[in-house]
């Protein structure tokens, strides 16, 4: 699909966009995501299934201000979010990028110069989407300050461009589950949407277009709950990509089996999920860590979370992410049961934890 943008017949002015309504706002939205099967693998060419986290919520407000004498483009970028005193400063590679490729895509005349405030609750370091998030919330709150329609492709390249920037190699399935409202399988650049339902929410319908999703798919009932639980030691995705790509390219049987059996994993575990069966999902949830830890990933906080989980009546449990701390995330069978395992996760090391039910939920804009 070609990346695709309009703008407003009425906001080209020979003085150019970047001198046009100064001081107007623009606001754009995006949420937390989590992997549940087939992390680091997707970057090779298997599937993935994520989830959106919309308890994380990410608003970035883009506001214009007069330019400064000549010169170049001034576009700042700053991030307030629990527990912070006050905005600070943020000053990231990928989103100086997206400022490039954003003027470039949408032909924006003359200079920017934009205050960007980021209001984040998605924690950093923890594998659960935060920069693409802040980077998908910066693009459409230009996209609104400029007066520009982007369609899901072009926001997609966006934030991928920043993400590339920011992972050294990016799948796209962050770019894509930080705005989908469904569960998403992620294949080969593609994402399909698999919108859930608990039983009795009535009748299926089409899926909805997310990023550059394809197909159609059924509402099922799989009424299970999914608990993330933080391990409170950050990790770096990139350090961890790099990492398993140098062991990979000293043994490339390694990789094949790896990725093999990833593969296998994720794609039965779709099918588990299109057919209601938590406990072979969960099941293939466990093997998948046993996986990555078997391949330097985790750590024995992570470990021992998936332990405790599983104790409390999980029905399967794995890392979330990029590994080498970040979060854990577990399968259970209903609410109610979630809370027990909550508490057993914070007994055992994670300081905070959040439940995410299964399904659909409205969009930001809805």
């Amino acid at each position: 699909m070609a990346s695709t943008h309009t703008r407003t017949p009425d906001h080209a002015s020979s003085a150019g966009d970047a001198a046009d309504g100064r001081d107007r706002t623009g606001v754009g939205r995006a949420h937390g995501k989590a992997i549940l099967l087939g992390e680091h693998a997707v970057v090779y060419g298997a599937p993935a299934l994520a989830i959106p986290v919309p308890q994380l919520t990410v608003t970035a407000k883009a506001t214009r201000h007069s330019c400064p004498g000549d010169g170049a483009d001034e576009v700042s970028f700053s991030m307030k979010g629990a527990g912070s005193a006050g905005p600070t400063p943020l000053a990231t590679d990928g989103l100086r990028r997206l400022v490039a490729e954003f003027k470039e895509m949408t032909d924006v005349v003359g200079r920017m110069c934009v205050d960007v405030l980021i209001d984040c609750t998605i924690p950093q370091g923890r594998g659960l989407g935060s920069s693409a998030a802040c980077a998908r919330a910066a693009v459409l709150a230009f996209a609104e300050l400029f007066d520009r329609r982007l369609d899901a492709q072009a926001v997609f390249d966006l934030v991928q461009a920043s993400e590339k920037v920011a992972h050294g190699r990016a799948s796209g399935i962050d770019a894509l589950a930080t705005g989908s409202t469904a569960p998403l399988l992620f294949r080969a650049g593609t994402a399909r949407e698999l919108p859930l339902s608990l039983p009795g929410d009535g009748p299926a319908h089409p899926q909805r277009q997310t990023g550059h999703s394809t197909g159609t798919s059924r509402h099922v009932a799989f009424d299970g709950v999914f608990v993330i639980a933080d391990s409170g030691v950050g990790a770096s995705t990139r350090h961890a990509v790099e990492r398993l790509r140098r062991k990979f390219e000293r043994d490339a049987e390694a990789r094949t089996d790896f990725v093999d059996k990833v593969s296998s994993l994720t794609d039965a575990a779709a099918d588990d999920l299109a057919h209601g069966r938590r406990g072979d999902f969960g099941a293939r949830m466990t093997e998948n860590h046993r996986l990555l830890r078997g391949i330097g990933l985790s750590t024995d906080l992570i470990d021992a979370l998936v332990d405790a989980a599983i104790a409390a009546g999980g029905l399967g449990a794995k890392i979330s992410g990029g590994g080498l701390g970040g979060c854990m995330i577990a399968l259970v069978e209903e609410p109610r049961r979630a809370q027990a395992v909550v508490r057993r996760l914070r007994e055992t090391g994670a300081i905070r934890a959040w439940v995410v039910p299964t399904g659909r939920f409205a969009s930001h804009d809805d």
